[in-house]
């Protein structure tokens, strides 16, 4: 196993072909190090060698095509600003074509020959009216003609520096051809069981590094590639498995066994509405774990106004009911003092001592809430990350409620779990941003989840309408309308500032324009956005939330958290700028009220294929998991609020918007194998647990994710 690592662990400069200053060129640009990093850089696409495309064949939209002639002309163009493009002429048999490159202008302006037979690889467009390829892929057919035996090349990713340096993909392809001929399957450690190998048909790990680098047909491609997808999110699922059972032995909790007075008298005589069977199923599933000796450790997922603040306080009671105090952190000064009024009314006049604690407080009045909290007289209190300093102790702690986790970072949430001696608190953590099932195994699968996934009854559906820019003066009336009704509105935008590169209306220019059709006095405007002083924006919001003001007109800093039931309208400009989750969780904040309330996006006519796709699901449904699904599917998880913090998703291959099949079947298997080994001591787990092992190096911090 020492030569194994020995291997891996070479410096990228003794690798043949590289050298001292290739190697700090890989360091710097793309972050590789070592042989190890080398081998598991993938490509991202590969160049079937055996298709070639004819010129008059080719369509303005191809996606990428290959071809084979003649490298007619070069020329070095100077535009503006002194900077120069290279514009080339390319035939075959069958015609003409031009290349053009915007960047690199004298290193190509020397490399390439003109008169010269290539393969050329790139993606077809149309530059000034005339089919164009811009930064082909070029190949001298000679140097070609070398490779074409193998049907695939691999393309990596790679950047100017490193094409400088010699260093693009076909030097590349000439250095992983010559390294991975040197080694053989002794110098990559396999990390999967035999029998999984055998049961799934999986192939070896050194195969498959052979084979994701130079497949030699689709096949083996397919191969390489299903070997290493599963092996990314079985280790990540025995990971957080382990994870889980790790802290159900190291972290006790008091079991909370009663169901007491309080938690009673609140449900029978307080309780403003009648439950959903969705929110008395996730009370049932709370409530058994609480009851346990082990620490409860779970999500609660709950859409836009689905009645998570209800749950929240009935369990918050069963703390008090069992002689504990309870907290809830939210991530902004604004949300935490709307829970701590939402459940101080819910509360009335039962005996429950409900505190409220922001870095805002100052003086005598924290002092008073620090030793209240710290004697045992306040039972409940909510506040912000103020929660976590070092000097606010709590008498005996027995739940923590964290909400809009996913705002929260990794240390602060974890923070929470020292609060109390000798026995960490149960931990409920809240989001109302809809976590697709895949991503949820993914990020919180050392959690239990719970889902309230039905709305209380007597809502009416949010009405969404796409309306594009020529509508405006429509949108103006109707706007005129549900004020003179007594109503509120949001006005959303997407940036604050003029973009040199995105055309946006900005929020500076959308206040202005609307003072126009809603003069003062007669109309007051609220304005929020990011770069606001936190009182002024909280001075604004009050305004709105008090009714002093009609409009609100803000960045996406009221995404989150923001209740005032008597807004009915939402318009969001620009509505193509903005993520599906973002456009449901800014719809959210109307709709809490009875009156019928209204989501308007407007756009321009020209708006992308991904932006219409996008508006047309907001359209078409209200429901917050069906929306996560496909903002999965559109956009990958890297957008998705919460997942880069944790390091989970630096999945290299898994797509976990469409591997649902690789991904349950990894979960099933890992499952069985923790339940069955829960230390994986069995000779058949060696190597998973040589591999747990190594991850543990890489990822020290990982698995404190709630």
């Amino acid at each position: 196993m020492a030569n194994q690592t020995t291997i891996l662990d070479t410096p990228i400069e003794y690798v043949k072909g590289i050298g001292p200053s290739r190697g700090e060129t890989f360091r710097k640009e793309l972050n590789i190090h070592s042989v190890k990093n080398l081998l598991y850089t993938f490509p991202f696409r590969y160049i079937d060698r055996t298709k070639f495309h004819l010129i008059n064949e080719i369509k303005a939209d191809n996606d990428n095509i290959q071809l084979k002639g003649t490298l007619v002309t070069i020329e070095k163009i100077k535009g503006k600003s002194n900077r120069s493009r290279i514009s080339g002429m390319f035939k075959d048999s069958t015609g003409f074509i031009e290349l053009v490159w915007f960047q690199g202008a004298s290193w190509l302006d020397k490399s390439l020959k003109p008169g010269e037979e290539y393969i050329i690889f790139g993606k077809v467009s149309l530059f000034n009216g005339k089919k164009t390829i811009a930064h082909p892929e070029m190949e001298l057919l000679s140097d070609a003609n070398i490779a074409i035996a193998s049907s695939f090349d691999p393309v990596y990713p790679s950047t100017e520096k490193m094409d400088a340096k010699g260093l693009d993909s076909k030097a590349r392809r000439k250095i992983l051809k010559a390294l991975l001929s040197s080694i053989n399957d002794n110098d990559i450690p396999e990390t999967l069981p035999q029998y999984i190998m055998e049961k799934l048909k999986i192939c070896s790990a050194f195969e498959a590094l052979q084979w994701i680098h130079f497949p030699a047909n689709e096949t083996q491609k397919q191969l390489a590639t299903n070997r290493i997808k599963f092996e990314e999110f079985f280790y990540v699922q025995i990971r957080l498995l382990l994870s889980k059972m790790y802290r159900k032995y190291k972290y006790r909790s008091a079991p909370f066994n009663l169901v007491g007075d309080l938690f009673n008298t609140f449900y029978r005589t307080r309780l403003p509405f009648e439950l959903t069977n969705a929110q008395k199923k996730v009370i049932r599933e709370i409530r058994v774990d609480m009851g346990m000796a082990t620490q409860m450790n779970r999500l609660l997922q709950g859409d836009v106004g689905s009645g998570k603040t209800i749950v929240a306080l009935l369990c918050m009671l069963i703390a008090i009911d069992n002689g504990f105090q309870a907290c809830m952190m939210a991530p902004t000064e604004i949300l935490a003092q709307q829970h701590y009024e939402s459940i101080k009314n819910l509360l009335g006049d039962l005996e429950v001592n409900v505190a409220f604690l922001s870095g805002s407080i100052k003086g005598k009045k924290r002092e008073v809430i620090l030793s209240g909290l710290v004697a045992g007289q306040i039972d409940i209190i909510i506040g912000t990350h103020a929660l976590i300093e070092d000097h606010v102790i709590f008498n005996r702690l027995g739940l923590a409620i964290v909400d809009e986790q996913h705002r929260f970072g990794v240390a602060q949430r974890a923070s929470l779990w020292k609060k109390n001696e000798g026995m960490a608190p149960h931990i409920l953590v809240m989001t109302a941003t809809p976590i697709p099932r895949t991503l949820a195994m993914t990020l919180y699968g050392d959690l239990e989840v719970s889902i309230i996934d039905e709305l209380p009854p007597g809502r009416k559906e949010i009405k969404t309408i796409h309306k594009y820019e020529s509508t405006r003066p429509q949108l103006i009336q109707f706007l005129h309308s549900e004020i003179a009704k007594g109503r509120q509105i949001y006005i959303v935008y997407p940036l604050i500032e003029e973009s040199e590169k995105l055309d946006l209306q900005n929020l500076n220019d959308g206040y202005e324009r609307l003072l126009q059709y809603f003069p003062q006095p007669d109309y007051q405007i609220s304005v929020v956005h990011g770069r606001m002083k936190a009182a002024d924006k909280d001075w604004e919001m009050q305004r709105f939330i008090n009714r002093t003001t009609q409009i609100m007109v803000a960045t996406t800093v009221i995404e989150v958290g923001v209740n005032v039931p008597n807004a009915s309208v939402m318009v969001i400009e620009n509505t193509e700028r903005f993520g599906l989750s973002q456009l449901h969780q800014l719809r959210g904040r109307v709709g809490r009220g009875s009156d019928q309330s209204y989501c308007i996006l407007m756009t321009d006519y020209k708006i992308s294929k991904e932006g219409r796709q996008r508006i047309q699901t907001m359209v078409r449904t209200n429901n917050g998991f069906e929306i996560a699904e496909a903002d999965l599917k559109l956009r990958g998880p890297g957008d998705i609020q919460g997942t880069q913090q944790s390091g989970l998703l630096d999945f290299k291959l898994l797509n976990i918007g469409t591997d649902r099949a690789i991904m349950d079947t990894a979960r099933n298997i890992a499952l069985r194998i923790i339940e069955d080994d829960p230390k994986l001591e069995r000779p058949i787990h060696e190597n998973i647990r040589i591999q747990v092992l190594r991850l543990r190096q890489q990822y020290k911090d990982w698995g404190r994710i709630s």
